[in-house]
């Protein structure tokens, strides 16, 4: 009889809340992150934070900046490391082709919504976005306040 396997721990690195609060997300990509050796130790420690992080396209290629990872305080000294270093995203021609239409003729954003692992390897998940506007932000509230108060009742009735 074959063991069974355990459940893997819980894979997500960093997720960024707020970018659903102020967007509405379209559609949502995964692609990879060129990472430095320093920066990967890092993130299996859960030093990341992408909530002031954004996505620019230059040369037909996607980059990450603004995202945070704070070296470990044992990172090796021959290298010198940047937290807010741009940082390339590897996605698909096809993929990136599509994106650059949307941000460049549409006027859509691209914003990160969460860092994970996948396989041994980190992955972002971006999603192509439209801004909300304030009373969408108020109408979003409005409903999970009043989903949270209906699930309230229904659990005491």
């Amino acid at each position: 009889m074959a063991k069974k396997k355990a459940k893997p721990k819980e894979n997500k690195i960093a997720v960024n809340r707020q970018a659903t609060h102020n967007f509405f997300i379209e559609d949502r990509f995964e692609a990879r992150i060129a990472l430095q050796g320093w920066e990967v130790k890092s993130m299996r420690d859960n030093r990341v934070q992408i909530k002031e992080s954004y996505i620019t396209i230059k040369n037909g290629e996607a980059f990450l900046f603004g995202a945070h990872i704070s070296a470990l305080p044992s990172a090796s000294s021959h290298v010198v490391p940047e937290s807010r270093r741009l940082r390339k995203l590897l996605l698909h021609r096809q993929e990136l082709n599509r994106l650059i239409g949307h941000v460049e003729r549409k006027g859509y954003t691209l914003v990160p919504l969460s860092l994970y692992w996948k396989k041994g390897l980190v992955k972002l998940e971006l999603g192509l976005a439209k801004g909300k506007q304030q009373h969408d932000k108020r109408a979003a509230t409005k409903e999970r306040d009043w989903q949270r108060e209906k699930q309230r009742v229904l659990k005491h009735a």
